[in-house]
């Protein structure tokens, strides 16, 4: 058993480590949608956006590896270089999916206000369930299928509270259901491709950031948004550059602390406490943007957030199961051997 100090030092460091979760995650959200939308920006270049704080993350990521070989005692990175062929061919599949992730995220947050920005986003746990299912062969407990069910219904339910507010944004709703589906193959194959990587986590984020940076070119490119940029009047302006540092910042500390998150907690803790950030980031938007709302909104946010901390629980009463039992079948494996 530990002693109280130790103990009391322990909750303290899990209490800071999530609230600092918490702020940054808020925050992240708040910048993005000021980025990507605001009157007083009108900027129309969201990919542009998107581009910068991926290569904000390189940069930065390049500096630690630098800074990490020149003192190794006080600074931790992982080794590695993006641009070899052997790198490339290994991760650039996943950074394409990564790509579309955050491309989707960002430009459903364009569309969408923050507090419908959750529910635009929630089916990431249905996506997760079905392409475990067909492309892992890997069976979901009918309780979580359940909250599948009603994680759909509170979507539903919220998608049509929004369109009777006539605040329904049917591109930005889109592109919040390619966001969900990007993130759940992307959560696939990080699992194919961590041992790649040493199971480094920071090296592949260092990697996808990095070829991300190419890949949103011809986006850019498509979205014509070279052209914006070229007539932009705040291009020169260092408040514009300030900002867009500010959000480039957000985008690298939002996957730091979410790691260390998971670090100090469990992927539970972590599930929960993303989820209690979500209703906490829905209020403080609607208070923000005084924003008015049916309680047939609220009962949708509130369907979906049940429905996705419950799935969390029963996942890990799932795992913990199955991890109980090949302990169990383990000295049988090694005497089959």
């Amino acid at each position: 058993m530990l002693p109280n100090d130790t103990l009391l030092s322990k909750y303290i460091k899990i209490f800071t480590v999530v609230c600092i979760y918490w702020v940054v995650s808020i925050l992240t959200v708040f910048v993005n949608k000021t980025l990507l939308s605001s009157k007083y920006l009108s900027l129309d270049a969201p990919m542009f956006v998107t581009w910068f704080q991926c290569l904000t993350s390189v940069t930065i990521c390049f500096v630690l590896s630098k800074l990490a070989k020149l003192f190794p005692s006080a600074i931790s990175f992982p080794d590695g270089n993006p641009y070899t062929i052997n790198n490339i061919k290994k991760i650039l599949p996943l950074s394409i999916l990564f790509t579309s992730m955050i491309a989707s995220n960002n430009l459903c947050l364009k569309y969408v206000g923050v507090a419908f920005y959750y529910i635009g986003r929630s089916l990431t746990t249905v996506f997760n369930v079905m392409f475990t299912y067909f492309l892992l062969g890997q069976k979901t407990s009918f309780g979580c299928i359940i909250c599948c069910g009603a994680i759909v219904g509170g979507f539903w339910l919220g998608v049509d509270q929004e369109n009777i507010a006539g605040s329904l944004s049917i591109i930005g709703t889109f592109f919040g259901v390619l966001g969900s589906l990007s993130l759940s193959l992307y959560s696939i194959y990080t699992k194919r491709i961590l041992p790649l990587v040493n199971q480094e986590i920071w090296l592949l984020s260092y990697y996808n950031n990095a070829y991300s940076i190419f890949l949103f070119i011809p986006l850019m490119a498509y979205n014509d948004e070279f052209k914006t940029l070229l007539n932009y009047e705040k291009l020169g302006e260092l408040d514009f550059w300030l900002q867009m540092l500010v959000g480039g910042l957000c985008g690298f500390a939002i996957g730091y602390v979410t790691t260390l998150q998971i670090q100090v907690t469990s992927p539970l803790t972590h599930n929960i406490s993303g989820t209690a950030k979500a209703c906490a980031q829905t209020v403080l938007a609607s208070y923000w943007y005084n924003e008015s709302r049916q309680w047939l909104w609220w009962l949708s946010n509130f369907i979906v957030l049940g429905a996705s901390a419950i799935y969390a629980r029963l996942k890990q009463i799932d795992m913990d199961k199955s991890h109980k039992k090949d302990q169990v079948l383990l000295p049988y494996k090694k005497e089959d051997s």
